[in-house]
């Protein structure tokens, strides 16, 4: 269950894979997209990332900035990143574990990984609209991302 539109974004502080500290702060004052993934290094997750990667034109056409969460390590994401090519920030919530994600209503508490859920973000940190698949296996449809962005 993802928080509801409207809702002010929790604030968050986290290091990014390039070891640079990251706010909502940081956010504030464009559009932005909080995308939370799963599992580094596996198929549906790194397929998503590369689908935002190879798209992310139509995303900045919207004016707005990626962030991506994991609740693995700096190290992990950092490697991740060099080994695809992403060009978006990929931050660390690994410490306390999960603690931002728990915050977005993006943790599974069973098995510690973030769920797979996208906040869409005014340009004040409100959230403006979701997307989320509820099964670990099965991607997001990132071809409406653009369209989740216009109006606000």
């Amino acid at each position: 269950m993802s928080l509801d539109p409207g809702t002010p974004a929790p604030d968050f502080t986290l290091f990014s894979h390039k070891r640079e500290q990251i706010s909502l702060a940081d956010l504030k004052g464009q559009k932005s997209m909080i995308v939370f993934v799963p599992y580094p290094f596996t198929r549906v997750c790194t397929a998503e990332l590369c689908d935002l990667r190879d798209n992310l034109s139509s995303l900045d056409q919207a004016g707005a900035r990626v962030v991506v969460i994991t609740t693995h390590a700096l190290s992990t994401n950092a490697e991740w990143v060099r080994q695809n090519g992403f060009t978006f920030d990929v931050l660390a919530d690994y410490w306390p574990h999960g603690a931002v994600s728990l915050a977005y209503d993006a943790f599974d508490e069973r098995f510690g990984y973030s769920t797979r859920v996208t906040y869409f973000l005014d340009a004040d940190g409100v959230i403006r609209n979701v997307s989320e698949s509820l099964v670990l296996g099965e991607a997001r449809d990132h071809s409406s991302y653009p369209g989740m962005l216009e109006g606000y």
